[in-house]
């Protein structure tokens, strides 16, 4: 498995590697995974090959791996995979495409991210740069055996945008069993928060992506109709202050906490000490939090959006708004505080909607997108070819590699400025690319 993310950081692609990896290995496979260097990593790691890394890349959380091939491919030959799983389009994702050309291996891919929601992470953040972002995911699909949309709503828009059909929808599975057993009175009692006051929480990065300011006036609203409404954000990012100033402008900034990242059982610990959970984000592919919400028990409130209303059926474990409106939003939440009996069936329903979702059941389905995958051509390891057989498979991933940039950079430049991007053919034949006799 190659991941742009991995421990220690705290993320939704990190974890779902992690747990993904965990699982498989819990059912007797054998994983290895390539990732970053970061600060805070395990000293040793039998599992994982960690490569050189530009850390928090351009103020984000992200950082940019730099990988050195020949340590690299020493690691693979010596584990002898039988498939290559990248996690990401790009970065560590070319380097998981090279791997598998070189060693003629099946290839799958897991589109986490609407990696068009991101941009502004990049200097020069435009509308050209988001559609380069689509390309650049939508043609990385070609290069794969079999892609793995996490939710049927990516599933179709990866359809709509012309990318691999191999697609299967496998959600990242989250440990239910654990996930339900937690204690949030601890940290109610740090808190300051009453026993009987009634905490709507949020949980994941702060960041621009997010929707956040629609979030936090949301909750303001809220919180304004009612004196025993807390607010607990857990997480930590940028848009934290914007959350503080609106939470402060509206004179309800001491009902509103933070926690900063939590992991491991203080962050079911924190989910054990709300009673609804609060959701805004746009640019989720499934929204794994909403998951780990409902498998502590908590009916959720969240703006539509693809992945979101896979998990979240309106009226029965929440409610979906159709739009970002915050006198909406604080009306459903509204809705949970005034009324026990519903909020105690939809806290039912939240459970037994994880149950779908369980990280077992979610391997299981993965490792049968693996055996298709291989039984349609592998596996076939090359670690003990001769030095030339090796070079071969190298040059021939490097060419497989600049075909594909080549096809990202003429549906870029093909495409209208005004027209979006999903709307033009992105698929060329390497044949196209190649030099005429």
């Amino acid at each position: 498995m190659f991941t742009n993310t991995y421990y220690p950081i705290v993320g939704g692609v990190s974890e779902s590697v992690q747990r993904l990896k965990s699982r498989l290995q819990v059912m007797g496979h054998r994983v290895l995974v390539v990732a970053p260097k970061l600060e805070g990593q395990p000293e040793k790691e039998d599992d994982v090959v960690r490569v050189l890394a530009v850390q928090n890349f351009n103020g984000s959380d992200f950082s940019l791996p730099v990988p050195i091939p020949g340590q690299l491919y020493e690691a693979i030959e010596a584990f002898e995979p039988d498939i290559v799983h990248s996690h990401h389009p790009f970065l560590l994702g070319d380097t998981a495409a090279r791997a598998a050309e070189t060693y003629k291996l099946p290839l799958i891919f897991s589109h986490h991210t609407l990696y068009e929601h991101y941009t502004h992470y990049v200097p020069g953040d435009s509308p050209r740069m988001q559609r380069f972002a689509i390309a650049l995911s939508t043609e990385y699909t070609h290069l794969c055996d079999a892609v793995i949309a996490p939710s049927e709503s990516v599933r179709q828009l990866l359809q709509e945008r012309n990318a691999n059909p191999v697609v299967a929808v496998v959600p990242s599975g989250v440990d239910t069993e654990r996930f339900g057993q937690g204690d949030g009175s601890a940290l109610r009692r740090r808190l300051g928060i009453a026993p009987g006051a009634f905490v709507v929480g949020h949980v994941g990065r702060l960041a621009k992506e997010k929707n956040l300011p629609f979030l936090a006036q949301a909750l303001v609203e809220l919180l304004s109709r009612r004196d025993d409404v807390h607010f607990l954000v857990i997480g930590d990012g940028d848009a934290r202050n914007t959350i503080e100033e609106i939470a402060e402008t509206n004179g309800v900034a001491a009902r509103v906490h933070f926690t900063g990242k939590l992991q491991g059982q203080a962050l079911i610990d924190a989910y054990h000490a709300m009673q609804a959970f609060a959701f805004a984000s746009h640019s989720e592919t499934q929204g794994m939090v909403l998951v780990e919400a409902m498998a502590a028990g908590l009916p959720v409130v969240a703006v539509d959006a693809p992945g979101v209303r896979e998990v979240l059926r309106d009226g029965c474990n929440g409610y979906l708004l159709a739009e970002d409106d915050a006198q909406a939003m604080a009306d459903a939440l509204m809705d949970l505080v005034e009324d026990p009996e519903r909020l105690a069936k939809m806290r039912h329903q939240a459970l037994l909607v994880a149950q779908e979702f369980d990280e077992s059941r979610c391997a299981r389905l993965c490792l049968t997108l693996y055996r298709q995958a291989i039984a349609g051509g592998g596996p076939v390891s090359h670690a003990d070819d001769g030095t030339w057989e090796r070079v071969r498979g190298r040059l021939g991933a490097e060419w497989h590699m600049l075909c594909h940039r080549g096809r990202i950079l003429r549906s870029l430049f093909q495409s209208m400025p005004n027209q979006p991007l999903l709307q033009q053919p992105l698929l060329k034949k390497d044949e196209e690319l190649l030099p005429k006799q």
